[in-house]
């Protein structure tokens, strides 16, 4: 469905441009819907939209030969697909995976590096935003390798938190697996230690976030870590 001009912008990079630049914009960009699991981009294939997602959450999985992976990044409406067409690269290494359902406004890759080129508002902005985007992978790099499961599932818990803006969510064992790159037992114990703790509920799939502060000192240092790189250079 095509963006009208009057249309309200929840994405917050789209929503940092100046309203004239925005204006100009819009005309290129359409709603979508994101539906759970659904793929935005594969391994090695051309890049055709970038996504700026206005609700729900997006994941970026790297996904070995034998069918497994593991999660090196999470979006939401802080953020965008198709950082690499920045770059002036067509095809991304990660599967994009739509983790939880919202909406997205999307745009042609040939229409936002075209708008990058003659738009300095809009490329300074992204391009911070992607600076971001790299410490978000970086950190999880050593997350994934140096921390507990049960910290790790606490950070990815709080990040979903942020993105959701709800304190109950839909996750299924099998994604919270995939995501983390452990087996489904594994979650189940790290689950099971957060709820005796009281800090979040989980039952047929939903997840309810019981005590946010507590679900902070579970977590490990990478939470804040991300969150204050991308408040220092985006918010």
């Amino acid at each position: 469905m095509p963006l009208s001009g009057n249309a309200q912008i929840k994405n917050r990079l789209l929503g940092m441009l100046p309203r004239e630049d925005l204006r100009k914009l819009m005309p290129r960009f359409e709603v979508v819907t994101l539906e759970r699991r659904q793929v935005l981009q594969e391994p090695g294939e051309p890049i055709r939209y970038a996504y700026f997602p206005e609700s729900g959450v997006v994941s970026f999985l790297t996904r070995l030969q034998d069918g497994s992976g593991v999660e090196t990044a999470t979006i939401g409406n802080e953020g965008m697909t198709g950082m690499r067409l920045l770059l002036g690269v067509d095809t991304g290494p990660a599967q994009v995976l739509v983790q939880v359902a919202g909406s997205a406004l999307r745009i042609a890759s040939d229409d936002l590096r075209n708008a990058c080129e003659r738009d300095t508002p809009l490329r300074r902005i992204l391009l911070r935003y992607l600076s971001a985007f790299i410490t978000q992978l970086t950190q999880s790099v050593a997350c994934n390798t140096l921390h507990a499961l049960e910290n790790r599932l606490a950070r990815w818990l709080l990040m979903t938190h942020d993105r959701v803006q709800a304190n109950q969510f839909s996750l299924t064992h099998e994604l919270l697996a995939l995501m983390l790159g452990v087996r489904r037992a594994s979650v189940t114990v790290a689950a099971r230690k957060l709820q005796e703790e009281r800090l979040i509920q989980y039952t047929h799939g939903k997840i309810t976030v019981l005590d946010r502060a507590g679900l902070e000192k579970a977590s490990c240092e990478c939470y804040q870590a991300v969150k204050k790189d991308y408040d220092d250079l985006i918010a």
